[in-house]
């Protein structure tokens, strides 16, 4: 989803997120017999399809490019030439609030999360997302994997998935989609498209090394019913 000005990624270091909070009380977490519910998380270049692939799942879907940072914060990465905020760096990011998102939701089934404008580059409100009793959900986004550890050591990931493919198809795909959108100039559009081009197979291979499982849409859509197949087995067995 991110169409912010970019070098390709450097693979900076994230800073750790703090520890995950306590489970709570039994009476507290996601009604599915006492168990939190769990995440698929699903990352991938830019324009690799993610979004459209969560939609297609039918499970809740919590937008992890939601989570940027505010062009206004001086924390933001910049970029080595002085051309403004590196928006494809993980630090652009917060992780410690999505992380904190995922874990609300796979303990209590609930959680409010931002809205970003990407093209303002900031938060213009916020939203609730409830997974209405479903003990599996999608997180989705560009910086997924760089959570795939936290996630895995509190209990919570049923998967990991990394959507790669034909980087021209992602060129194309990626900027048809922006210059629908309007989320930037074509000019710009078109060079931001061909740096991700070249570095398509460096984020892949990136995201591969964080945990992610590097897969078409098929085999993650396959992945994906097979987690739901188990996730269901697993509560008939519980209940």
């Amino acid at each position: 989803m991110s169409s912010h000005s970019c070098t390709p990624p450097s693979s900076p270091t994230l800073s750790a997120p703090p520890p995950l909070p306590a489970p709570p009380e039994r009476g507290d977490l996601h009604e599915r017999g006492g168990t939190p519910a769990r995440v698929i998380l699903l990352t991938g270049p830019s324009g690799s399809g993610k979004t459209s692939l969560a939609a297609r799942s039918g499970l809740p879907v919590l937008r992890l490019d939601d989570f940027y940072k505010e062009a206004t914060d001086p924390t933001l990465p910049q970029l080595p030439d002085g051309g403004g905020a590196d928006w494809d760096a993980p630090l652009s990011w917060d992780a410690v609030a999505a992380v904190a998102a995922i874990d609300a939701l796979c303990r209590t089934g609930r959680t409010d999360v931002p809205v970003y404008d990407i093209a303002a580059s900031a938060r213009v409100g916020a939203s609730g997302l409830d997974l209405g009793g479903a003990p599996l959900f999608i997180a989705e986004g560009v910086f997924a994997a760089d959570v795939i550890a936290q996630c895995r050591a509190a209990g919570l990931l049923a998967d990991a998935l990394c959507l790669r493919g034909r980087p021209t198809t992602t060129f194309r795909r990626r900027l048809a989609r922006d210059l629908r959108e309007g989320r930037k100039s074509a000019p710009y559009l078109v060079r931001r498209g061909l740096r991700l081009l070249r570095s398509e197979r460096s984020i892949v291979a990136r995201h591969t090394a964080l945990g992610a499982h590097p897969c078409a849409k098929p085999e993650a859509l396959a992945r994906i019913s097979a987690a739901r197949a188990a996730d269901g087995a697993g509560s008939a067995v519980r209940s």
